[in-house]
Parts: structure tokens; sequence; C-alpha cells
């Protein structure tokens, strides 16, 4: 079920958020809570329900197992046997599911074989909910996570905010939310400042990112014939593009959750504001940064053993960073860029050598406007098309005269470069210098500017509701 669409916003929302806190009520908090579950899996169920008992057999397996390696119970060795085949089958699944085509692929390749593809269908959510499991499964091992019901779990393995695309929960950030009992009463507060979220993750899904999804894909699609100023659109369009569309949808995620009182973590800051690659990564999709620092980084070694040992570290973390995002090389290859970008600024900074913040901002973003080609590229040809229009002088001097280039689109029949252009300045400068969600919303009281705000926000979302879109890490 997408969140920009009429059932899910006027049906199923306000459904699960009446008859969750209607049970709660009537003292009813076990039935309550079964009621949200239920909600959760009728949630994923609506976009393929072939996939859930995958989800449910999840669910059911890292719970079984959790309660195995919990340090309360038998011998230290059976909790590492029982973490390591825990983990074992959770990435088993994923990579299966996720990977096993892209293996077979590259087997034929490599082996002149002609092995058939499995053809498997790739399950929603499969790269999110495996993570939080893993995570789950390690921090109780640690010691760090009580006893609690198989229903405590599944509300917290499958609360529908998150589940699709994140933010990617740690159990310890949520299990007291879920079990306070100040989370049980509706609280009209909460209520508002979700609203107020919603709109603006809507509001930049919708009315933003579908936009620049049109300029994107036409480029893409035609990268073999961009010239310069066409393929500087296609290229900053994506990079637009897959900022409001993710954090749009955190936005939302965060938004839905409030009106069950509970509060999803932070998972973007304002990434384009950054001054170089590691901040860009303390601000991006904040959740995978910390779990892949937490669960890989530090478990490879993280920064023990000396330089050689902490950059190879970093680049194991980034590439297999690019791998979870999707089975193929221009992901890896993005992950590949990454993480030599990290290890580039960790040598920069170790030898005492500071960049002005002006030309640090431009060298961080124009890097990572060429790492975004990469990343949505269908292949290397394509992406290397793209980078060479970005980089073809002699195009504008090919063009008739610059007028006619500006005033009339090569890149899309029947639209206005002036009128691209104007998006790219407009939302560039938002991404650039304006408060973010997160920061808007930090304190805010109920006032008639806010509702009046909202309610534009809403409606400029609305009109494209008939045919609602994906979101891009539905693909991830």
């Amino acid at each position: 079920m997408l969140f920009n669409s009429y059932i899910y916003i006027f049906l199923f929302l306000p459904a699960s958020v009446g008859g969750y806190f209607l049970l709660n009520h009537y003292r009813r908090q076990t039935l309550a809570d079964v009621f949200l579950v239920f909600a959760n899996l009728f949630f994923y169920a609506w976009w393929d329900w072939r996939y859930l008992p995958l989800l449910v057999l999840s669910v059911a397996f890292n719970f079984y197992i959790g309660k195995r390696v919990d340090p309360q119970f038998g011998r230290p060795r059976q909790h590492k046997t029982a973490l390591i085949f825990g983990l074992a089958v959770n990435l088993g699944a994923l990579a299966f599911f996720k990977y096993a085509d892209f293996f077979i692929e590259n087997l034929n390749l490599v082996a002149g074989l002609q092995v058939k593809p499995l053809g498997l269908g790739f399950p929603l959510a499969i790269s999110f909910f495996t993570f939080v499991q893993i995570a789950y499964l390690v921090d109780r091992f640690r010691g760090g996570i009580e006893k609690e019901s198989f229903i405590k779990y599944a509300l917290f393995a499958t609360f529908f905010p998150q589940l699709l695309s994140g933010p990617i929960v740690r159990h310890g950030q949520m299990k007291a939310q879920y079990a306070g009992q100040k989370q049980r009463h509706l609280n009209w507060e909460n209520v508002y400042a979700g609203l107020v979220l919603f709109s603006m993750g809507l509001f930049k899904k919708v009315f933003i990112a579908d936009t620049f999804a049109v300029w994107a894909t036409a480029g893409f699609d035609h990268a073999g014939s961009l010239n310069l100023v066409e393929a500087w659109i296609t290229s900053i369009s994506y990079t637009l593009q897959i900022y409001y569309d993710f954090s749009g949808y955190t936005d939302m995620a965060i938004g839905s959750a409030r009106f069950f009182n509970i509060h999803l973590p932070q998972n973007f800051n304002s990434p384009y504001k950054a001054l170089n690659i590691q901040d860009f990564w303390r601000r991006w999709h904040m959740t995978l940064s910390g779990w892949l620092r937490d669960y890989l980084f530090i478990p490879l070694g993280g920064s023990r053993g000396g330089s050689f040992n902490t950059y190879r570290n970093l680049m194991i973390t980034f590439v297999l960073c690019g791998l979870w995002h999707g089975a193929g090389w221009t992901f890896i290859f993005w992950g590949l860029m990454h993480g030599a970008a990290i290890v580039i600024h960790r040598r920069w900074s170790a030898s005492g050598y500071k960049m002005p913040v002006f030309p640090a901002w431009v060298l961080t973003f124009l890097f990572l406007n060429i790492s975004w080609v990469f990343f949505r590229a269908p292949d290397f040809q394509t992406a290397i098309s793209v980078l060479s229009g970005m980089i073809n002088i002699g195009s504008l001097y090919s063009a008739a005269d610059l007028k006619s280039m500006f005033s009339a689109a090569n890149l899309i029949p029947g639209e206005y470069t002036a009128k691209i252009m104007a998006w790219l300045a407009c939302f560039s400068g938002l991404a650039f210098l304006a408060g973010n969600s997160n920061q808007l919303t930090e304190n805010i009281q109920p006032s008639i500017r806010w509702a009046f705000i909202t309610l534009i926000l809403l409606l400029m979302g609305m009109p494209d509701f008939q045919q609602p879109s994906e979101f891009l890490y539905f693909n991830f």
C-alpha cells in the first residue's frame, strides 16, 4: 500500500489509528496490539499477498532464535551458535531472493554456462526487515534486550510506517514506546505534528520528486543523444528526485507513526548541505549509516589496527552498502566510489589541510551528483553516456544558438527548458539553504498558519493520486 494513495490516507490510516485507540480505551491492550499487528500484515499484503508468508516466517524465526541467543539461555557456546545460525538464515534468504539471478548471470558470463535464471520476484521490504531483525539478534546476543511476548516483537518488527523503506529501527529505541501506557491514549498534539510531517512528505514526493522523475527518466532513456545542458538537467534532476522521494517517504513514515504516539528516528538532516563525504553519510539515510557502522564496520575491526585495516574495513562496508541497494555492478561501483571518497577524505583530514567552506561544498555536491548517475543508470554504458554529455562542451556550439537551446527543450517534447531550469534552481535552493522538515517541526504548536500550510501541501499533492507512483527505495 502506498502512502501517497487515497486508500491509505482516507481509509487505512484512520481505521488503524481509530481501531487501536478504541481498543485501548476499553482496556483491551493485548487485543489492541494484536489488532495493530494484523493491520501491519494487511498493509504489507496489499502490495503482493504472495510474500506475506515470508514476512510472517521471518518474524517467527527471529523471535525464536532471539530467545536462543539471549545470554540467560543455556551455555555461552549455544548462544554464539544460535546467533551464527540466525544470521546465516537471514542473510541467506536475502541473498536467495535478491541476488540469485545476479549470481547466475555473472556465473554464465564468466564460465560460459547457460544456467537459466530463477526469475524470482523481489519480496517488498526484504532488505529493510532483514536488517531490522539482524540488529535485534545481535543486540539480544549482547544482552541489551529483555524478554518479551511474541506479539510485542511482531509489533516492533512489522510496524507499518517503517516496514517498507525504513527508518531502520533498533529494538532498544522502540520497546519502551510500544510498552508505555501514555502511548495508548490518543494525543492530539502528536496527531497534529504527524499530519504536518505527513503533508510535507507528501508534497516532497508527489509535487517535487515525481516532477523531477519525468526529466530524469527521459534523460537516462536517451542518454546517448544528450548535449551538455540536457545531461546536466538529467543528472541534477535525479539527484533531487532521489532526495525528495526518499526524504518525503521518511517524513510520511515518521508522520504516520506519530499518530500512534511513536517517535521513529530521524533519517535525513539536509544531506546536500554536507561539506565532505563523511558529513554526507552522517546526514543521508542516517539509520542505514548507523546500522552499517554498528553491525558491519565495527565488527570488521573498525578503526583498530592501523590505517590499512581501517581503509580496508571502510571499503568493504561501502561495497556491501552498494550491493545492499541493488543486485547490479553499477550499485557495487557506486559503493566503491563512496568508499574510496571516504578513504581520501580521511587521508586529507589526517594531513592537517582544510578546504574553505564553499569549495568543499561544491566538490562534495559534484561528487554526489556524479555518483548518483551510476546509482540510477541501468548499466555502465548509460552512465558513461550521461557523464560524457556532462563534459561535452562542444555540444553547446553545435546548436543553432543558445537561445534556441534554452527556449525549446530537446529533452522533453512540449516542455520548456526555462521551466526546468526554474525548478532546478528553486528546489536545489530549498535543499541547499532551507531548514529541513525535522527542524521546522521540532517544536511545532497548533496554529492557524501551520493549519493553512498543511492544507495547501495536502491539496498540492492530491491531484496526482489517481495513479500514485512508487517510492524509489521500494526497489532496494
